[in-house]
């Protein structure tokens, strides 16, 4: 039976600990890079924000996801972004089923809601229409709106998800007063309700 000198036994041994210690910190790198910003979220119901992405506090785990991704975040003066990534019930938004956004919104001087791919990226659609801003949105008397997401056009303020089988919604608001340290009330952000799927 073969056996290795005591000597190659240990150099093996410390090879084996050496790439068990790369593949543990390569999977929990993976793991953080995929679990959103890091710390220092504000949940809203379905929305979330890391309002510390934009200063120059950002921990390493969120600067390396902003690497990743390549995205320049909104610096804590110009405003704040949350995405929603799950209707009101909990369940996760999916392109098959139709969806609408009821008011209100945080106090903001102005800002954007807009469906995006899971990545952040923009969803291919034949409208060419991938959001709405405040000043462009049509409102009812007294300033309620009403946002509409379906593949098959709808009257009023619609957007499509083409295709894709997963988006979120993203919502900036620009120039806000909100307070980053307090805990969000979620009666203040638009409800995302699921009417019906294909």
């Amino acid at each position: 039976m073969f056996r290795l000198n005591r000597p190659y036994a240990k150099y093996l041994r410390a090879a084996a600990v050496m790439i068990g210690g790369l593949v543990i910190g390569l999977l929990a790198t993976l793991i953080s890079l995929n679990s959103g910003y890091g710390f220092g979220a504000l949940r809203a119901g379905s929305w979330i924000a890391w309002p510390n992405i934009g200063g120059s506090d950002v921990d390493p785990y969120a600067r390396a996801v902003i690497a990743r991704s390549g995205e320049a975040p909104l610096a804590r003066d110009q405003g704040l972004a949350f995405t929603a990534a799950e209707d009101a019930s909990g369940a996760p938004l999916d392109g098959a089923c139709e969806y609408s956004i009821v008011d209100p919104v945080p106090t903001a001087r102005f800002w954007t809601l807009s469906l995006a791919t899971p990545n952040g990226g923009l969803i291919d659609n034949s409208t060419g229409r991938y959001g709405f801003s405040s000043a462009e949105l049509l409102r009812r008397e007294g300033g309620a709106f009403t946002i509409s997401i379906s593949r098959n056009a709808r009257a009023g303020n619609w957007l499509s998800p083409g295709d894709a089988r997963r988006f979120v919604l993203l919502l900036r608001l620009y120039d806000t007063p909100f307070d980053t340290d307090a805990r969000p009330d979620p009666t203040n952000f638009p409800k995302i309700v699921k009417l019906k799927c294909a």
